[in-house]
């Protein structure tokens, strides 16, 4: 028996227990449905992204589906029909020829279109079936709560697929819970969308899926939702109310790879450019264990004695990236993480947090790689565009109808629709390198391609103790089990 699947896990779920480990949701399609599944057959949490896979659905099978994995499971999608649309539209057997540029897909909005209803609810249902496929342990999905006209649609397909948890950070997801209740009877849905300019409460993303799909779908589990926080406060502020109530926390410190919440105090920039965050930065592990509900701790957790450490507060585990990231059964197209492993290995490695990079407003965390967007040159050689949209924000014209606006697309057109020019400064494009960071990138019909830009955790001390032990690669399983061997 493995370290893995000897630890005993703390507390229980409904009739579940508790993960000691919860994997974390990275990038677009870094926390593919492969790693998710590995980290679940082991007993643990395993968790897919969740943003854009309308756009990863599309995309691979654009590229030819060569393992046939999308479409088995398309064939298991209970309206056959739909899938059946979806195959037809975008399949190309063979893949698409050498520099011809994927197909585009519609953008988030307001007011989505049948088809990218359709995309959202199968590309976020492909993911998390194929991650449970063959095996009965837990999988999670995590989303941005920035990303909010896609998550009624997204959050569907996972529960179609039969997710067991929902995770949601990058802002305060007070409206998940209920959510998540209607969704489990296949009711209408109308989800609060922040729109600038506009009076609150007065626009929602609405979808209402028997309209969508027919009357005859199948019963739904409703899955445990975890709310990713940075702070004492949010967790008490969403656990005094029933109706906005989580089913636990995970707890982010500044050092967690990705987004994270902006220092507390002013913004105040080191030597380097990166904000500098100090002790109220640190959620107080008493406090949110004095809530009352199990939560887990993340960023600067991922070495074995973190797992005690986390355990002796209170907390039922850890939440762990970057150990994940860097393994073997990771998304990420493979010379970049030879490069990130190479790198790390001889001391080189250097993540940065950058504070204007992501058009969300979160900090961001990149890793310095020498032919990424991480370098300036490379930066200011791409043009700036914005084809994709999913970190785009709605806003409200004088005219009175919903506009589009983001902070990393061309400046004159993010000026032109009232957003200010300096907030433009530094904003990179991060739904189209994200993608270009798992061999999803768009090849353009002049020849251009998109770079890629590679977010990781700060907390490199546990990376390296598991390289040092793995001369070669590592996997998943064999980075998990390196992880628990002190808490077997």
């Amino acid at each position: 028996m493995t370290a893995a699947s000897a630890v005993q896990q703390p507390g229980r779920a409904g009739d579940r227990a508790l993960p000691l480990v919860i994997q974390g949701g990275m990038g677009v399609a870094v926390s593919s449905w492969r790693l998710a599944s590995t980290i679940a057959r082991a007993g643990q949490l395993g968790v897919v992204a969740g943003t854009a896979l309308d756009l990863v659905l599309a995309r691979r099978l654009q590229d030819g589906d060569s393992d046939g994995a999308v479409r088995r499971a398309l064939a298991a999608f209970p309206v056959p029909e739909v899938a059946e649309r979806i195959v037809t539209r975008y399949f190309r057997p063979g893949g698409r020829p050498p520099g011809t540029p994927y197909a585009p897909l519609p953008r988030l909005a307001l007011r989505q279109t049948k088809l990218a209803q359709e995309l959202g609810i199968l590309g976020n249902f492909v993911e998390v079936w194929l991650a449970k496929e063959g095996h009965d342990g837990l999988v999670g999905i995590n989303f941005l709560e920035k990303v909010q006209m896609a998550t009624p649609t997204a959050a569907y397909g996972a529960m179609l697929a039969g997710v067991d948890y929902v995770l949601m950070g990058a802002g305060i997801p007070r409206d998940i819970p209920h959510l998540l209740d209607e969704l489990a009877a296949h009711r209408r849905v109308q989800l609060l969308v922040e729109v600038t300019g506009a009076t609150p409460g007065a626009h929602t993303a609405d979808l209402d899926p028997r309209a969508l799909l027919g009357v005859d779908l199948p019963p739904l589990t409703r899955p445990k939702f975890l709310a990713i926080v940075s702070a004492h406060a949010l967790a008490a502020y969403l656990a005094r109310d029933e109706h906005i109530r989580p089913d636990g926390f995970v707890v982010e410190g500044p050092r967690a790879g990705g987004h994270n919440a902006p220092p507390r105090g002013q913004l105040v920039l080191d030597e380097r450019g990166e904000p500098v965050f100090g002790p109220r930065d640190d959620a107080d592990v008493a406090k949110i264990a004095a809530v009352g509900l199990p939560f887990w701790l993340g960023g600067a957790f991922g070495t074995p004695e973190a797992v005690a450490a986390a355990r002796a507060a209170g907390a039922a585990g850890v939440q762990v990236g970057t150990l994940f990231a860097l393994s073997t059964d990771s998304g990420l197209v493979e010379n970049l993480r030879r490069n990130l492993v190479d790198r790390l290995r001889a001391g080189t490695l250097d993540v940065r947090t950058d504070p204007f990079a992501s058009p969300t407003g979160f900090p961001f965390k990149v890793a310095q790689l020498p032919g990424t967007l991480s370098d300036p040159e490379i930066s200011a050689d791409r043009p700036r565009l914005c084809d994709l949209g999913y970190l785009r924000t709605p806003y409200l014209r004088d005219t009175g109808a919903i506009g589009y606006r983001c902070k990393a697309e061309p400046v004159h057109v993010y000026v032109r629709k009232g957003g200010v020019d300096e907030d433009t400064d530094g904003r990179a494009c991060l739904c189209n390198s994200l993608t270009a960071n798992v061999g999803l990138g768009q090849t353009r019909a002049d020849g251009y391609t998109e770079d890629p830009l590679v977010t990781l955790g700060a907390d490199l001390d546990g990376a390296r103790r598991l390289a040092a032990e793995h001369p070669g690669d590592w996997s998943a399983r064999e980075a998990l089990d390196w992880l628990l061997g002190a808490a077997a």
